[in-house]
């Protein structure tokens, strides 16, 4: 085996690296757009199945926590498949799925067949977790972070796209963009299947899948066992719970608080992306040449518990400007913490784990999201309109000190 590769050599490697980052880029692109172009339309496809506001609200939420049940069973098997198999594999069929979940629930006409549309896609939903084990396959360890920055920004972009998309299509009918989502998912399957390069060498892929592997419950105990994971994990999941909640309601609490519209309920959305844009183009690159992954990861967490906090104000005042002021805050927040923590994850294993512990990543995400929501719609429902935001600013407060234990536990582990 030559020590030094040719000019030839590298330029096709240079030129493949080109095609994997631009698929990775491309595809989480089409991920926001055709996971946040239904955001707007969700509560009035169940509506006429429903008596009362607060019914529409636990079924809404429920169709967020069986997605996310859905996810959390299959992240795993999504991993190893993806550790065993390679990546390409893996998110053309996560891809593929997404479409025909998103063209079952557009269908719609009956409750059993919006949950079909939701567990089918949720099934193939671990395609966010894939495709951060993409990246970092191509991705050199001390350049992760700033990359799954650029991530955030390109999911930024399509976020930003996608609620406005689905507000104005949904003039033509509350279907049009659940067709569009499952059209625009189809369109980065056929890009995928014709440029994108396989990350993972033969040599670096997992030589057998155990059982014990594909358990979902297993691959909990055993993150949770890796000292350099366990309580980034734990501070996540708390911050995860109340965002799947406000994830799941944000769309029944602008029509009951301020009987919002699609259009307006998506542009609302949108802030959300613009903040990702805003903060991966201009505050990210400033922080990472200061602070650390962990600092950045704390600051996200302290600017959520600030937005949550005026979105609980404008839901007892019926203020909307403090609902606007508390979401550009929170996208802060969520813009920044994402890829600072994707970063510290990523460090934690070898090539060999990525897909393991991404999808491990995503099945516990799944899990607060199946959490949240449910929690989120009960005490709606309950408590008030306000109740999910306090929820969330106890939770991420109580996440901020175990992300400091996980800081100091890696941070004096260096020494022994």
């Amino acid at each position: 085996m030559p020590l030094f590769k040719s000019r030839n050599q590298q330029n096709k490697e240079i030129i493949a690296n080109k095609h994997a980052i631009r698929f990775g880029l491309i595809a989480v692109f089409l991920c926001g757009i055709s996971f946040s172009i239904i955001a707007p339309v969700v509560p009035y496809f169940v509506q006429p199945f429903t008596s009362n506001p607060g019914e529409q609200a636990i079924v809404v939420t429920l169709l967020t926590s069986v997605y996310a049940l859905c996810v959390f069973v299959a992240a795993p098997v999504l991993g190893a498949w993806s550790d065993r198999y390679g990546r390409r594999p893996i998110l053309l069929l996560c891809l593929l799925g997404s479409a025909v979940g998103y063209f079952v629930f557009g269908i719609g006409g009956a409750l059993w067949v919006l949950f079909a549309g939701r567990i089918i896609e949720g099934i193939t939903g671990g395609s966010i977790g894939a495709i951060f084990a993409y990246f970092a396959d191509i991705i050199p360890a001390e350049q992760r972070t700033k990359y799954f920055g650029w991530v955030s920004a390109v999911v930024g972009v399509g976020t930003v796209m996608g609620p406005t998309i689905g507000g104005l299509l949904a003039k033509f009918g509350y279907a049009a963009p659940m067709y569009a989502g499952a059209l625009i998912t189809l369109l980065n399957v056929v890009y995928g299947f014709f440029y994108m390069p396989e990350s993972l060498r033969k040599k670096d892929r997992l030589k057998e899948i155990t059982l014990a592997r594909l358990n979902p419950c297993i691959q909990l105990v055993h993150l949770l066992s890796i000292k350099n994971v366990k309580w980034l994990l734990i501070s996540a999941f708390l911050l995860w719970i109340p965002n799947g909640s406000l994830q799941a309601v944000f769309s029944q609490f602008t029509l009951d608080t301020f009987s919002w519209k699609p259009v307006l309920i998506g542009l609302l959305f949108s802030i959300i992306g613009v903040q990702d844009i805003l903060s991966q183009s201009f505050i990210m690159p400033k922080l990472l040449i200061k602070w650390k992954d962990k600092q950045i990861a704390i600051l996200g967490m302290v600017s959520e518990i600030a937005g949550y906090s005026l979105i609980a104000l404008s839901a007892l005042f019926s203020f909307f400007p403090l609902l606007i002021a508390g979401m550009v805050i929170f996208g802060f927040g969520d813009s920044i913490f994402g890829p600072s923590y994707n970063g510290m994850l990523s460090k934690s294993v070898d090539s060999r784990e990525q897909g393991r512990i991404q999808g491990g990543s995503q099945s516990i995400q799944a899990l607060a999201r199946m959490i949240g929501p449910i929690l989120g719609g009960r005490i709606y429902v309950s408590f008030g309109h306000a109740a999910p935001a306090f929820m969330g600013m106890i939770l991420i407060a109580a996440a901020i000190p175990i992300l400091y234990k996980r800081a100091w536990h890696v941070d004096t582990s260096n020494f022994n």
